[in-house]
């Protein structure tokens, strides 16, 4: 869930700048290393006073732009992740109700539960959205085949307030075609009741000591990066026998697992139906809010840092408003409200002012420089090895091609029985007729 160049063997790679990312999320300016403002032409002066006007009626633009959606009566399509943002609950904002407050512009909000089935409604064409959330290997994939539009950022000048560290991503250098909505890590959750020892590393998800009571993340890139941590692999490996090796430490595991699950950890962890489970660190205060004997740590191989970023499909029906959209939760006031109830990082400095101040300082959601040097991010793999992947993890669900063979010759056989016994009863109907 690509995030910036891939790490290799759990630490960063050489070069990296002493706040976290930086060599990561922020390539630096694309104007750095030009002349100081005495040295210009008189043609640069004239471009850079044209653009400062340009920008100057920005706001203006948008506010044209919001009245005439709502005088037309506009309604956008959002789809985002699962319990991702704030809806009134809890004496929460209600986000989505107060953009349609502000602006008129109304808002049909779906949820998805993984990048790969965004990716597939998106392809399929069945659907009209005007408004994505996916994360950043995600983002990239959808650039690369050209399905992400152009923002036209005169139309969301709250972009200021995106930190630069989150800038000028891998996944997307020219800030074209996103705008960061959260970051965070992937965790362990765990059940102090049940599991009484301290859990520090990805092993207790194979101890056979919680069998049946296991959780697994249902989307390949998130489940095999947990294998490929303990293996020492890099999760961008592009190697046959990486996937393979960690295809068959996940076949291990399999056995042990009671469901591949991604927004259902919740109800399964509240309800103690399930005991331990690898999930976003951003969801942490909603399973320990829930269940105080919930804890969350982040293992000592390391683990996924990832950013979701919102962007407008190239098949949107109203851009300008989807850009409306975004400029409004990028404001500082309801990027914080939203930020609190949501529980993932902000990459806006300025929202942490309008923070719950203990979110901001726990090393939950905003992770210690120690706890980054161990994450690697998702980078988008080529074709093949994406291919290559599906294949494994479907094997690996499954239990293997041996199981899969099995399970097809059970179908073929229920399958003939239920023929025999359809042409049977034709023929004794046809013998009653005669």
């Amino acid at each position: 869930m690509n995030r910036g160049n891939a790490f290799h063997g759990g630490g960063v790679s050489q070069g990296k700048d002493a706040s976290y990312g930086k060599d990561v999320f922020h390539r630096g300016s694309r104007f750095r290393g030009m002349s100081p403002f005495p040295g210009r032409s008189r043609a640069a002066w004239a471009v850079c006073l044209a653009m400062a006007v340009l920008l100057s009626f920005a706001p203006a633009r948008q506010v044209q732009a919001e009245e005439a959606a709502r005088d037309r009566g506009v309604t956008i399509n959002v789809y985002n992740w699962g319990e991702y943002i704030a809806n009134g609950t809890d004496g929460s904002l209600d986000v989505n109700e107060e953009f349609t407050r502000r602006t008129g512009i109304r808002v049909n909000y779906t949820t998805f539960d993984s990048n790969e089935s965004l990716y597939s409604k998106l392809v399929g064409g069945g659907a009209d959205y005007d408004v994505i959330i996916p994360s950043d290997y995600m983002v990239s994939k959808l650039i690369h085949e050209n399905m992400l539009a152009e923002l036209d950022f005169s139309n969301i000048p709250n972009y200021q307030y995106i930190d630069e560290d989150f800038r000028n991503a891998e996944y997307d250098p020219e800030n074209r075609y996103s705008v960061p909505y959260t970051w965070g890590v992937v965790g362990l959750f765990y059940n102090t009741d049940y599991i009484q020892e301290e859990i520090t590393s990805w092993t207790a998800l194979w101890d056979d000591r919680y069998a049946g009571k296991i959780l697994m993340f249902d989307n390949p890139r998130d489940a095999f990066a947990i294998a490929q941590f303990l293996l020492g692999q890099s999760v961008n490996t592009t190697l046959e026998e990486d996937w393979m090796e960690a295809t068959a430490l996940l076949k291990q595991q399999k056995p042990l697992v009671q469901a591949y699950v991604m927004d259902r950890i919740f109800d399964k962890m509240e309800s103690e139906e399930a005991w331990i489970a690898p999930y976003y660190a951003g969801d942490a205060a909603i399973l320990v809010e829930h269940n105080e004997n919930i804890r969350y740590v982040v293992p000592e191989e390391g683990t996924n840092y990832f950013v979701d970023a919102m962007c407008i499909p190239v098949t949107s029906s109203h851009k300008a408003e989807a850009e409306a959209y975004i400029n409004f939760l990028c404001d500082p006031e309801i990027a914080g409200a939203n930020m609190d109830y949501v529980g993932y990082s902000t990459p806006e400095t300025a929202a942490k002012e309008y923070m719950d101040p203990e979110m901001v300082e726990s090393p939950i959601y905003y992770p210690d420089q120690e706890t980054l040097a161990r994450t690697q991010v998702f980078v988008n793999l080529p074709e093949e090895t994406s291919k290559l992947i599906d294949k494994l993890w479907a094997e690996a669900k499954m239990g293997g091609p041996g199981e899969t063979i099995v399970l097809v010759a059970i179908i073929l056989g229920f399958l003939g029985v239920y023929i025999a016994i359809l042409v049977g009863k034709r023929r004794k109907r046809l013998r009653e007729l005669a």
